[in-house]
């Protein structure tokens, strides 16, 4: 399995997340999510669009929101090279 398709997976109806711009750029503020569900519409590559709840700071729904959102992915570190050394 895909790391992309065991992020999906893992999204169920109820699922709170903390969305923010590293999701997209549309969401500048960072927000906490109640994920209703995960629409099937198509989308760039390693992108999926959520139908969920905006939650206010009581944790209550605020309001309806829908996005297209980012599959978070690890990526590989830098490389660290030593600095030349005159000797």
């Amino acid at each position: 399995m895909a790391e992309g398709e065991a992020v999906l997976s893992a999204l169920k109806a109820g699922a709170l997340l903390h969305v923010g711009a590293r999701a997209s750029v549309q969401f500048g503020q960072p927000f906490n999510f109640r994920l209703i569900r995960v629409l099937d519409w198509v989308t760039y590559d390693g992108w999926v669009w959520l139908d969920g709840y905006q939650l206010n700071d009581r944790g209550e729904a605020a309001g309806l929101r829908m996005g297209a959102v980012a599959i978070p992915r690890r990526r590989a570190a830098k490389q660290r090279t030593a600095p030349d050394r005159a000797t």
